[in-house]
């Protein structure tokens, strides 16, 4: 459920926090006030792109949504690896002309995570929204989530069953080799094999040989470098040794005549001591650092091979190993390919018709439901004041099995009668399609598994007994979801369990765009507004009254 929602320097809202509840909360405003503008606040929080005219010169937009959350939907944010946090989710988004910083409880995220995340919180019906209706595809979809378990366990084994024949089918597709190209790809893969496992590559090696063919290559300069450091350090009277040991000389002499001086020539000692190891090492060092150049060759050779098979296969020797193991699997398939492809033939023929079981179990399961769903969207519809519709789910059977099964599934809608039945999208007006909208909104439970849905003008093109109708449907949605509904129609308004008013004002000669939560005593001044335009008379307000109090009866009817 959506808790709070706060907004900061978005086009004509400088700063307001508004906190929702439970049921059904209707915004209402005067036109240009800033009710749609609110709506792309929401939508800007979900991921959605950034109308550049919603955002005020050298300022930072914020807009922030708080969600309570519950075990259930816990679960399913964990497996998208979010945290709620005591059972809140907070999504925000920190936009300027140059950036956009999107994060859910504080951690910086992809707009793709948001949008994952904000489709488990909310839904947002709006007037662009009922268009989804136009589209053919959207229908079997809808079919599917009002068929329930029965039909999503049927679906989920067929996907499954589908994805393992399309990854057979592709399998068996590698296999369509002619003889002439299986020899040619065998010959080379023949060659590759033989080149890597005659070069006898070791893990690590190149660093090795690298680091040897150094050394031998540079016998000469460190010859030069050991020579000059031993003539320093032992050789002649300006030798670290010969100063040393005139050191240890004068200083035995002093201990002479201070005993405590020893301790200082017990150091000079040590040193001189360490001196002498140092020549012995460094002579050591010597007998071996001789250059080898029948060694250097063999190392030079080495070294090229390796590179060259680190340009040809792959730029690591692990990798090249690796290589070797796939080019090895490789052509024991195609030795074998005559073999391999009657097998796999076999598997995908046995997969094809597993495939087909799966998409009869599911166009079973479909058409199980369908009549239901056909009879509760007439109920629905003739609820909304659709007299005398026919609804019908059209299903027909797809030559071939897709991705989604095997069914076609198209919507047809008579709304007069006499009329034929036609499908929905060549048929309805805008003002019908919001209408079939909410139909399918109360009546399958997919959409609505969100724990807010937004429905923007709702209303448009209705009025009279259809406004009262699509009041009480969405009062009785909102018993089990709580329901944000922006609207122009009093008999819509009436039904509020919350009401806010969104007014446009000048500040600092600028206009502003501010939400507050009504009173009851306010919402009926609101109520007196939308019935009588600029002036509120006595009887418009007499009117609202009496529309309030319809309203609460009626809620309580739906709510029992």
């Amino acid at each position: 459920m959506l808790r709070d929602l706060h907004v900061k320097n978005l086009a004509l809202i400088r700063e307001t926090e508004v906190s929702f509840d439970k049921g059904l909360n209707i915004l209402t405003g005067e036109t240009g006030a800033g009710k749609s503008l609110l709506l792309g606040a929401v939508s800007l929080a979900l991921g959605e792109r950034i109308p550049k005219e919603l955002l005020r010169s050298d300022t930072e937009a914020l807009i922030e949504l708080t969600f309570e959350t519950d075990p259930e939907l816990d679960q399913k944010l964990k497996e998208l690896e979010i945290e709620p946090e005591d059972g809140t989710i907070i999504l925000s988004r920190r936009i300027s002309e140059k950036k956009s910083i999107a994060r859910i409880n504080g951690e910086t995220v992809p707009l793709s995570k948001m949008r994952e995340a904000s489709s488990l919180l909310i839904s947002i019906h709006g007037q662009m929204e009922h268009q989804i209706l136009k589209k053919k595809s959207t229908h079997l979809d809808f079919l599917d989530r009002f068929g329930g378990a029965a039909v999503a366990e049927a679906k989920e084994a067929y996907e499954e069953v589908y994805r393992a024949f399309r990854e057979k089918e592709k399998e068996y597709g590698n296999t369509d080799l002619s003889e002439e190209q299986q020899k040619r790809e065998l010959d080379l893969l023949t060659y590759e094999v033989r080149e890597i496992e005659e070069a006898d590559l070791k893990e690590g090696e190149d660093k090795e040989v690298e680091e040897e063919f150094l050394r031998l290559s540079n016998a000469s300069k460190i010859r030069e470098a050991l020579g000059a450091a031993k003539e320093y350090v032992t050789q002649g009277e300006t030798s670290a040794s010969w100063q040393v040991n005139r050191a240890l000389g004068e200083l035995s002499k002093a201990v002479a005549y201070d005993p405590a001086l020893q301790e200082l020539c017990d150091e000079l000692n040590n040193i001189d001591a360490l001196i002498n190891d140092f020549q012995r090492d460094m002579g050591m060092y010597g007998e071996d650092g001789e250059g080898d150049e029948e060694k250097l060759f063999r190392l030079t050779e080495r070294l090229d091979l390796i590179n060259r098979l680190k340009q040809k296969y792959a730029p690591e020797i692990s990798d090249i190993l690796k290589a070797l193991e796939e080019k090895r699997e490789r052509a024991d398939f195609l030795q074998s390919l005559a073999e391999r492809k009657e097998a796999l033939f076999s598997e995908l023929s046995e997969l094809k018709e597993q495939r087909q079981a799966a998409a009869d179990r599911l166009s079973a399961e479909r058409g199980a439901c369908r009549a239901r769903f056909d009879e509760a969207m007439t109920e629905a519809l003739s609820d909304l004041n659709f007299l005398d519709v026919r609804f019908t789910t059209e299903m027909e059977k797809l030559p071939e099995p897709g991705p989604n099964g095997q069914d076609d599934v198209q919507f047809l809608i008579a709304l007069n009668p006499g009329e034929p039945e036609l499908p929905v999208q060549k048929v309805a007006s805008g003002g019908e399609l919001s209408r079939i909208m909410l139909a399918l909104s109360a009546v399958v439970t997919g959409p609505l598994e969100v724990g807010s849905v937004i429905f923007d003008e709702i209303d448009a093109g209705i009025s009279g007994r259809t406004a009262q109708a699509v009041s009480e449907k969405l009062s009785a949605i909102s018993r089990g979801t709580q329901i944000l509904c922006i609207t122009h129609l009093p008999q819509i308004a009436a039904m509020a369990d919350q009401h806010f008013l969104i007014e446009k004002d000048a500040e600092e000669g600028l206009a502003v765009s501010r939400i507050r939560e009504l009173s009851e005593e306010e919402i009926v001044e609101e109520l007196s507004r939308m019935l009588g335009g600029v002036s509120v008379t006595d009887a418009a307000k007499q009117n609202a009254i009496e529309m309030r109090t319809q309203a609460k009866n009626k809620k309580e009817i739906i709510g029992s």
